[in-house]
């Protein structure tokens, strides 16, 4: 099962396709943290995060896991042993914060692009989530909370996504 990222406002997963946004820059070959970018390639995708505080369990085939206060995703190039990985919120690492006063991460999925011994400064924090107004990301891909739930039904754990 692959996702497909077609162009800059769609995502297609067997016969469904849906609005989608993705990187206020596009996306490129080339990424680096912080161009607001996303990444071009085939990628794998990784565990399926939500907040249970604000949403039911999805129904899917991929490994749930509930947010808590203290998760955080590295994006500090100063910590390359951390970068690019699920981290317990410290000061003094930068970091993406997956518990959000917002509900952009309220339903995430990571995609695993710089993810197997990730090179620092090379992006991190590339994730599958939600918008309510498809505004340009700063890397990520995100959709409607109706469709993020359609698609999450249909994916599996070895599901791939593949960004032109």
């Amino acid at each position: 099962m692959t996702i497909f990222i077609k162009n800059k406002y769609t995502l297609q997963i067997d016969e469904f396709t849906f609005r989608c946004c993705i990187g206020e820059k596009g996306s490129t070959k080339n990424k680096k943290e912080g161009d607001k970018k996303t990444p071009k390639g085939t990628f794998k995708i990784g565990n399926l995060y939500f907040r249970k505080d604000r949403i039911n369990e999805p129904s899917t085939l991929l490994k749930c896991i509930k947010i808590k206060k203290n998760m955080g995703w590295c994006n500090d190039i100063r910590f390359s042993k951390k970068y690019n990985k699920l981290i317990k919120i410290e000061k003094k690492i930068k970091h993406e914060k997956l518990q959000r006063k917002d509900s952009k991460y309220d339903l995430l999925i990571p995609i695993k692009y710089n993810f197997e011994n990730p090179v620092t400064g090379r992006g991190s924090c590339i994730f599958i989530h939600l918008t309510k107004n498809y505004k340009p990301t700063a890397g990520c891909i995100a959709l409607k909370e109706k469709d993020f739930l359609i698609m999450v039904k249909l994916l599996k754990k070895n599901s791939k996504i593949k960004i032109f």
